[in-house]
């Protein structure tokens, strides 16, 4: 899980993760907020409106979901189940109240938490989309002052300064978690085959 206030720039990171590993899928949210320029449905988000995206949270499809600046946005069970069944790590960019759903479901996924250099570069983040006018972008940068206490929660903080540097602080966690003694699904198999060649060395 990558989270961030809004202009933090976990969606960045997520996409940088992608086109330098291949061990990683991205799952693709569904939200119902305006497709913006340059983006596609079903790569960038899953966009729908908001009775079909209720209609789904009551039929159960949805592992998180959450309202932020007035949106709906959420992850769905079949696109974790799509990443998982490739056998890779499968990358959430979700919002901090998504992820403490996701937290309860799945209590072994890494959590990342990213910050921004500043306030001011993350202000200016925000202006530079041009996408939204400006009492929209206040009220992001309100919730993002109340979404940094939740750094906290998460077992890692990576500071975007520079995407080049996050992306490799996030690609170096990955590969410490993938090798911890609970995430081997192999170990008890490796270990037998090692004991039995040592056997035979006798």
């Amino acid at each position: 899980m990558l989270s961030s206030p809004s202009g933090g720039g976990k969606s960045t990171i997520a996409r940088h993760l992608l086109e330098a590993r291949e061990d990683v899928t991205y799952s693709v949210s569904a939200t119902t907020r305006p497709m913006r320029p340059g983006e596609e449905n079903g790569r960038h988000y899953f966009f729908l409106d908001r009775a079909e995206f209720e209609r789904r949270v009551q039929a159960g499809e949805f592992v998180e979901w959450a309202e932020y600046g007035g949106n709906l946005y959420g992850t769905l069970n079949a696109e974790i189940e799509r990443g998982l069944a490739s056998g890779r790590h499968v990358v959430l960019d979700i919002e901090v109240a998504g992820s403490r759903q996701v937290r309860a479901r799945f209590p072994d996924a890494v959590q990342v938490f990213v910050l921004p250099p500043s306030a001011a570069v993350l202000a200016q983040r925000l202006r530079a989309r041009n996408t939204e006018d400006p009492t929209v972008v206040a009220k992001r940068l309100a919730i993002a002052s109340a979404e940094l206490g939740a750094a906290r929660e998460y077992e890692y903080v990576v500071v975007n300064d520079d995407v080049v540097d996050a992306v490799s602080q996030v690609a170096a966690i990955l590969d410490v978690e993938a090798r911890r003694v609970r995430r081997l699904t192999n170990l008890d198999g490796v270990i037998e085959n090692l004991r039995r060649d040592l056997a035979g060395l006798h």
